[in-house]
Parts: C-alpha cells; structure tokens; sequence
C-alpha cells in the first residue's frame, strides 16, 4: 500500500499533495540550449531520456527556442543531464 492510500483502499491525495509542494519549495529550474531539434519526436526523446534521471522533477522542451528546462530537486547534474540529451541524439551546447 502506498502513502497516499488509507486503511479502506481509497486514496487520499493530501501525503502527495505535501509531498509535491515540498519537492517544488527546494527544486531548481536550469535552462540548457540544445542542438539538433526539430519536431515534436525530438521533443519527446529529450523528455523521456532526461526525465528518467533521478532528481528530474520535471522538463520542458522548447524546439523552437532551442531549449530545455528542466527541474530538479537541488542542483542538476550537468554531467548527467549532458549524457542523457547525448544518448537521445542530440547536442547540449551548455547553459543558457
């Protein structure tokens, strides 16, 4: 049984709630520039290959722009995140 499920098996959305403001309250946001987007599949590689890393509270991929946003829960692992956009084709060219 999970946290958030009471004794009855019905859930109760208050722990998780608690537990997303905390997450939010102690996240940083880090905006990377990243080559070699161009469509909405570009888009979901990026997401699901740099969501999977621990800490990853939350990305957003901007194609247009050339940007990722991502949040985590402290400071990122540039390193990390780097190899992550590596592994689904493309090119983190650093910080924006």
């Amino acid at each position: 049984m999970g946290s958030c499920c009471t004794p009855d098996n019905s859930c109760s959305t208050n722990a998780a709630d608690t537990a997303t403001a905390v997450a939010v309250a102690e996240s940083t946001v880090t905006v990377y520039a990243v080559s070699g987007m161009t469509c909405g599949h570009c888009k979901s590689a990026i997401t699901t290959s740099v969501s999977a890393l621990d800490g990853v509270i939350s990305v957003d991929v901007d194609v247009d722009g050339g940007l990722v946003t991502v949040t985590t829960g402290g400071e990122p692992d540039d390193a990390a995140i780097t190899a992550a956009v590596d592994d689904a084709g493309y090119e983190l060219t650093g910080r924006a």
